[in-house]
């Protein structure tokens, strides 16, 4: 019976509706997250009767045909790259991004990531980078005896260096966007990695060519609304609680057939 196999795909289509659900929701606090939705696309479909077929020598024809469904695939877990609220953290290093734009981070096998978190610190040697130890690009070194530090937001890193009265431009801060940014990859710790969907990397300075603005002292939270996932999770619990009920529907179906026998 297909409606076993229908419902199963119900199920598991469900199962991974919840678990893209509760990863959003674990993740509310977590800096620059982006929430995820699934979403799913019907299955093949088998033709019994082709709508617009002849019924006649008349040439009346079927206005409606039979086709009866295979069940729902998880088509992709799409990711929504909505701007999240911004918190203050009274820390000089911490960075948050206001609009569009991602900070580039060199990965100690070679690659680019690319992040949303600006919760940035200095390593021994004065390198700005982030909370893993990895380096930002493009490098800026601040100095042991730098006081003061400020961001500006177009991206420029002054500082006071020793007794001096006027402030030293240590570097500037750039930005990355992409053509199609939910197509990024994620490797987790908040990176993503790019890709043949997403693009190449256009990097450019902070509050030109359609780039956001720098907030020190700030950091973007996540996007994650409470109320949309919760209310999503019961959804996605009633919807698998129906296809389950398919299940033991066609069960019992199946047993009273061969009760007959």
């Amino acid at each position: 019976m297909k409606a076993l196999y229908i419902a199963a795909s119900g199920m598991a289509a469900q199962e991974r509706n919840v678990e893209v659900v509760s990863n959003n929701i674990a993740n509310m606090r977590t800096t620059g997250f982006k929430r995820q939705r699934a979403e799913f696309q019907d299955l093949i479909y088998q033709t019994i009767s082709r709508a617009g077929s002849l019924t006649s020598d008349a040439g009346t024809q079927v206005p409606a045909g039979i086709e009866i469904g295979s069940g729902v695939k998880t088509a992709s877990t799409s990711r929504i790259m909505s701007q999240g609220s911004v918190e203050p953290t009274e820390k000089e290093l911490d960075v948050a991004i206001r609009g569009e734009g991602f900070f580039s981070v060199a990965l100690p096998d070679g690659r680019t990531a690319y992040t949303r978190d600006g919760a940035f610190e200095r390593d021994a040697t004065g390198q700005i980078v982030t909370i893993e130890g990895y380096q930002i690009e493009p490098g800026i070194i601040i100095p042991g005896n730098a006081r003061g530090i400020s961001i500006s937001d177009d991206g420029i890193v002054q500082a006071y260096l020793d007794n001096d009265s006027s402030p030293t431009q240590l570097g500037q801060l750039q930005l990355v966007r992409f053509v199609n940014k939910a197509g990024l990859e994620s490797i987790g710790n908040n990176m993503f990695v790019e890709t043949d969907a997403s693009g190449t990397p256009q990097a450019g300075v902070p509050n030109s060519d359609s780039l956001g603005g720098l907030l020190q002292g700030y950091l973007e939270l996540s996007n994650v609304n409470a109320v949309t996932e919760i209310a999503d999770l019961i959804a996605a619990q009633r919807a698998y609680e129906m296809n389950s009920r398919v299940v033991a529907g066609a069960d019992e179906m199946m047993s009273a057939v061969s009760q007959l026998r």
